[in-house]
Protein backbone atom coordinates (compact mmCIF):
# COMPACT_ATOMS: atom_id res chain seq x y z
CA UNK A 1 0.00 0.00 0.00
CA UNK A 2 1.23 3.45 -0.90
CA UNK A 3 2.32 5.56 2.08
CA UNK A 4 0.66 8.95 2.56
CA UNK A 5 1.58 12.02 4.55
CA UNK A 6 -1.53 11.35 6.65
CA UNK A 7 -1.79 9.04 9.64
CA UNK A 8 -4.49 7.03 7.86
CA UNK A 9 -4.68 5.54 4.39
CA UNK A 10 -8.24 4.23 4.14
CA UNK A 11 -11.54 5.84 5.15
CA UNK A 12 -14.94 4.14 5.05
CA UNK A 13 -17.99 6.40 4.70
CA UNK A 14 -21.11 4.73 6.12
CA UNK A 15 -24.61 5.97 5.26
CA UNK A 16 -26.96 6.16 2.33
CA UNK A 17 -25.35 6.63 -1.08
CA UNK A 18 -26.45 7.78 -4.52
CA UNK A 19 -28.37 6.59 -6.54
CA UNK A 20 -30.64 6.27 -3.48
CA UNK A 21 -32.63 9.48 -3.49
CA UNK A 22 -32.41 11.24 -0.14
CA UNK A 23 -30.48 14.04 1.49
CA UNK A 24 -28.20 11.71 3.44
CA UNK A 25 -27.29 9.83 0.24
CA UNK A 26 -26.38 13.11 -1.43
CA UNK A 27 -24.38 14.28 1.60
CA UNK A 28 -22.48 11.00 2.05
CA UNK A 29 -21.71 10.76 -1.66
CA UNK A 30 -20.54 14.38 -1.88
CA UNK A 31 -18.39 14.02 1.25
CA UNK A 32 -16.77 10.77 0.13
CA UNK A 33 -16.15 11.95 -3.43
CA UNK A 34 -14.78 15.31 -2.24
CA UNK A 35 -12.28 13.68 0.11
CA UNK A 36 -11.25 11.22 -2.62
CA UNK A 37 -10.73 14.06 -5.08
CA UNK A 38 -8.90 16.40 -2.71
CA UNK A 39 -6.69 13.77 -1.06
CA UNK A 40 -6.05 11.12 -3.73
CA UNK A 41 -3.48 9.32 -1.55
CA UNK A 42 -6.29 8.23 0.78
CA UNK A 43 -8.41 5.26 -0.32
CA UNK A 44 -12.06 6.22 0.18
CA UNK A 45 -14.69 3.47 0.21
CA UNK A 46 -18.40 3.61 0.94
CA UNK A 47 -20.85 1.43 2.82
CA UNK A 48 -24.45 1.88 1.70
CA UNK A 49 -27.65 1.21 3.60
CA UNK A 50 -30.42 -0.44 1.59
CA UNK A 51 -34.08 0.20 2.33
CA UNK A 52 -35.29 -2.17 -0.40
CA UNK A 53 -34.44 -5.86 -0.91
CA UNK A 54 -33.09 -5.26 -4.41
CA UNK A 55 -30.74 -2.46 -3.29
CA UNK A 56 -29.47 0.08 -5.80
CA UNK A 57 -27.06 0.22 -8.74
CA UNK A 58 -24.22 1.78 -6.75
CA UNK A 59 -20.97 3.06 -8.20
CA UNK A 60 -17.74 1.11 -7.65
CA UNK A 61 -16.86 3.22 -4.62
CA UNK A 62 -19.56 1.32 -2.65
CA UNK A 63 -17.78 -1.78 -1.39
CA UNK A 64 -20.36 -3.10 1.08
CA UNK A 65 -24.15 -2.96 1.28
CA UNK A 66 -26.38 -3.56 4.31
CA UNK A 67 -30.06 -4.43 4.36
CA UNK A 68 -30.98 -1.91 7.03
CA UNK A 69 -33.11 -4.33 9.08
CA UNK A 70 -30.73 -7.32 9.01
CA UNK A 71 -28.76 -7.17 12.27
CA UNK A 72 -26.35 -9.91 11.10
CA UNK A 73 -25.20 -7.69 8.27
CA UNK A 74 -24.09 -5.07 10.81
CA UNK A 75 -21.80 -7.71 12.36
CA UNK A 76 -20.51 -8.50 8.88
CA UNK A 77 -19.90 -4.80 8.30
CA UNK A 78 -17.63 -4.59 11.34
CA UNK A 79 -15.69 -7.64 10.16
CA UNK A 80 -15.43 -6.18 6.64
CA UNK A 81 -14.05 -2.87 7.90
CA UNK A 82 -11.71 -4.44 10.45
CA UNK A 83 -10.30 -6.99 7.98
CA UNK A 84 -10.16 -4.37 5.23
CA UNK A 85 -7.68 -2.37 7.30
CA UNK A 86 -9.86 0.72 7.40
CA UNK A 87 -8.16 3.44 9.44
CA UNK A 88 -11.21 5.64 10.03
CA UNK A 89 -14.98 5.05 9.89
CA UNK A 90 -17.03 8.13 9.02
CA UNK A 91 -20.67 7.44 9.93
CA UNK A 92 -23.55 9.59 8.74
CA UNK A 93 -26.26 9.24 11.37
CA UNK A 94 -29.90 10.01 10.72
CA UNK A 95 -32.88 8.42 12.42
CA UNK A 96 -34.58 6.00 10.08
CA UNK A 97 -31.66 4.80 7.97
CA UNK A 98 -30.33 2.18 10.40
CA UNK A 99 -32.43 -0.77 11.56
CA UNK A 100 -33.55 -1.64 15.06
CA UNK A 101 -35.20 0.49 17.71
CA UNK A 102 -34.01 4.07 17.03
CA UNK A 103 -31.29 2.66 14.75
CA UNK A 104 -29.81 0.41 17.43
CA UNK A 105 -28.53 -2.14 14.89
CA UNK A 106 -25.74 0.31 14.10
CA UNK A 107 -24.41 -0.16 17.65
CA UNK A 108 -23.78 -3.83 16.85
CA UNK A 109 -21.22 -2.73 14.26
CA UNK A 110 -19.82 0.23 16.17
CA UNK A 111 -19.03 -1.83 19.27
CA UNK A 112 -16.95 -4.23 17.14
CA UNK A 113 -14.95 -1.67 15.17
CA UNK A 114 -11.23 -1.39 15.85
CA UNK A 115 -10.63 2.04 14.38
CA UNK A 116 -11.56 5.62 15.26
CA UNK A 117 -15.11 6.65 14.36
CA UNK A 118 -16.22 10.11 13.30
CA UNK A 119 -19.97 10.60 13.32
CA UNK A 120 -22.02 13.36 11.72
CA UNK A 121 -25.33 13.72 13.55
CA UNK A 122 -27.74 15.05 10.96
CA UNK A 123 -30.53 15.38 13.52
CA UNK A 124 -30.04 16.21 17.19
CA UNK A 125 -33.26 15.86 19.16
CA UNK A 126 -34.13 18.31 21.94
CA UNK A 127 -35.89 15.64 23.95
CA UNK A 128 -34.85 12.18 22.80
CA UNK A 129 -36.71 9.21 24.20
CA UNK A 130 -35.00 6.39 26.11
CA UNK A 131 -34.15 4.39 22.96
CA UNK A 132 -32.77 7.41 21.14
Amino acid sequence: MKATKYSFQKIAFVGNYIPRRCGIATFTTDLCESVAREVPDINCVAVAMNDTPEGYAYPDRVRFEIAQNDVEQYRELADFLNMGQVDLACIQHEYGIFGGLAGSHLLVAVRRLRMPIVTTLHTVLKQPDEAQ
